[in-house]
């Protein structure tokens, strides 16, 4: 199956912040190295999620697909067509298409506007409807997420995290969009509320056949939801695959940390050694060769002097690991 949307070796840098001292003393400004040669794709009605540790460049990652960021280096196509050359209609159509729910839902509702104000202006802006029946088109919406036509008519923080999420996604769905970016749309709410939100999600894509990409820090919603998983550590991704195959056999020593601190409900079960040990390395200065060999139980000295490509070792998904055959 084609891509629907892809990025194709993304480098993302922001400057750093430099103290007084190194100020008087003429020092360069440090880089953040967000994003370093990543590549992804979501087909049509797929759902890759992307996990990774806080830092390691999952919401830059999204801000480049939807073009909130624009990449430092490499590309992003949508639909076969390169989304850094588009221009006029062809952009506003790209906008469209490629959605993005953000983590904090009362944060990306402007609050001085009803809800059936906010949806109103996408359906105006992008002419999705004609005039007379965009208020039709608000309560058809709302009813997608499971919210009442009488929503419209309330501001953002008259309504609680989750329905705020719910308002999020249905201002996304307004444009007709084919991908949807979900930006940990779930971290910030109730447990309780979290599985009515991924269910919403998933009755959704099924409903109108969406590519979503759901990013997140939780391995077990991953594991539920997603058809394969991209794992980030320190701006690059290190293994991609299908999810089921990669959570019985993780092949990266990053991905099997990462399963293996997933809490388990089995009585009486105890952990040994930490799965992985040492604190995550700072951006502004990403180790040599491989950016987990400091923190890997298996690290051999060439780890620290080469850095492994992503590809198909042995013959199965893509993985960043200089031992991969070996897992």
């Amino acid at each position: 199956m084609s891509a629907l949307l892809s990025a194709s070796n993304l480098t993302r840098r922001f400057p750093g912040n430099r103290g007084l001292l190194d100020m008087l003393a003429r020092k360069p400004r440090p880089v953040v190295h967000a994003l370093s040669d990543v590549s992804i794709d979501v087909s049509a009605g797929e759902t890759l999620g992307i996990v990774g540790e806080s830092g390691c460049g999952k919401s830059t990652l999204a801000r480049c697909l939807v073009r909130l960021i624009e990449p430092d280096e490499g590309n992003i196509s949508f639909d076969g067509a390169d989304v850094g050359s588009l221009e006029g209609p062809a952009r506003r159509k790209f906008n469209r298409a490629v959605q993005m729910v953000f983590q904090d839902p009362y944060a990306s509702l402007n609050p001085r506007m009803t809800v059936g104000s906010t949806l109103a202006e996408a359906l105006r802006v992008h002419e999705i409807v004609p005039a007379a029946e965009i208020n039709a088109r608000v309560a058809s919406l709302l009813d997608l997420v499971q919210l009442p036509a009488t929503a419209a008519t309330r501001y953002p923080h008259e309504f609680s995290g989750g329905q705020r999420q719910r308002i999020g996604i249905a201002r996304a769905l307004a444009v007709e969009p084919r991908v949807i970016i979900a930006d940990e749309p779930v971290s910030a709410l109730d447990v309780s509320v979290q599985a009515q939100i991924v269910n919403l999600f998933m009755e959704l894509q099924e409903r109108l056949g969406l590519a979503l990409v759901f990013i997140t820090h939780d391995l077990r919603l991953v594991r539920h939801m997603t058809h394969r998983v991209a794992v980030m550590y320190l701006g690059r991704v290190v293994e991609i695959g299908p999810v089921e195959d990669i959570f019985t056999a993780p092949r990266h020593p990053y991905t099997r940390a990462l399963i293996s601190a997933v809490p388990q409900l089995t009585p009486g079960l105890l952990r040994g050694e930490p799965a992985v040990r040492g604190e995550l390395p700072s951006p502004l200065s990403p180790p040599s060769g491989c950016a987990f060999h400091p923190r890997c139980p298996i690290a051999l000295p060439q780890c620290a002097a080469e850095r492994p490509a992503l590809d198909a070792r042995g013959g199965t998904w893509p993985v960043a690991c200089l031992r991969a055959d070996e897992a």
